[in-house]
């Protein structure tokens, strides 16, 4: 019998990453990492086949930690797309009474999506960033007098008892993980293609000349941001979606005259649209 294939993923045990790689890969050994950067590296070096990691929240916008990984990581290319529903629970310490709560541990970016619900209910209490939920999850455990923010997995992991759950101020909450590898997807017919480029920031018309490659073929894009390049005041590179795979032959043609045009270019990769 073959080995299960190894995924990488932004750990520790708990996080929703850990949650969005067991939804996508359950029978697959997942290895653990403590940086998206790491999570990137394993791959690249053939250490994991793949590699899980977030790049955007519906709430809190891009993770630019993904995206720099994208940008200036070379032998990596998006295979695929995972999108998780998030669901925020507060834990605390079996017995310890909701009442006695002073801090509360959370990611900086689940504290900011539980911003109401915190203020409403635990107004006196202070918030503490961890570097992930599950370490808050972890570091309640030890703590008197506190509790954490997470995913249920955490709860289950970490022996903590659940008080609330869906405690995030939007019920609209939708974590996106992109699938990373070290070559592409092969074309499905359902398909998504995300690149970055960057364009001539000291003449008008540059970006527009760009767009129209896509709408003259009638090619949808369905994400366009910047995001600063890094290396001059003024200058982005844009993050764009678009609908189609680059083997396309329509969407071939849009990206080599994007590419002539464009002082940056390249492909993130093509793969196949998420469906629940």
């Amino acid at each position: 019998m073959a080995a299960a294939p190894r995924i990488a993923y932004l750990g520790p045990a708990g996080t929703n990453t850990e949650v969005a790689a067991l939804k996508a890969y359950p029978q697959s050994d997942l290895q653990s990492c403590a940086t998206i950067f790491a999570v990137a590296r394993a791959v690249q070096s053939g250490e994991a086949a793949l590699g899980v990691v977030p790049v955007e929240n519906s709430l809190q916008g891009t993770i630019t930690d993904t995206v720099d990984v994208l940008i200036r990581g070379d032998g990596l290319a998006i295979r695929g797309e995972i999108v998780l529903d998030i669901e925020h629970c507060l834990m605390v310490k079996p017995g310890d009474p909701r009442s006695e709560v002073e801090v509360i541990y959370s990611h900086p970016q689940s504290l900011g999506q539980c911003r109401r619900y915190l203020e409403t209910n635990f107004a006196a209490a202070r918030t503490e960033a961890a570097l992930s939920n599950a370490e808050a999850v972890a570091i309640a455990m030890k703590t008197p007098r506190s509790a954490a923010i997470g995913p249920a997995r955490a709860a289950e992991i970490y022996g903590a008892q659940i008080l609330e759950r869906g405690i995030q101020d939007s019920r609209v909450n939708k974590t996106r993980f992109v699938v990373l590898g070290r070559e592409g997807a092969a074309a499905t017919g359902r398909d998504k293609t995300s690149i970055a480029i960057a364009v001539a920031h000291d003449r008008p018309g540059t970006l527009v000349s760009v767009l129209h490659e896509f709408a003259d073929r009638a090619i949808n894009m369905t994400k366009i941001e910047s995001r600063p390049s890094g290396e001059e005041l003024g200058v982005y590179i844009f993050l764009i979606d678009i609908e189609g795979h680059r083997d396309d032959p329509m969407l071939a043609q849009a990206l080599a005259a994007v590419k002539e045009q464009a002082s940056f270019f390249k492909v993130f990769g093509s793969y196949p649209v998420f469906v629940e």
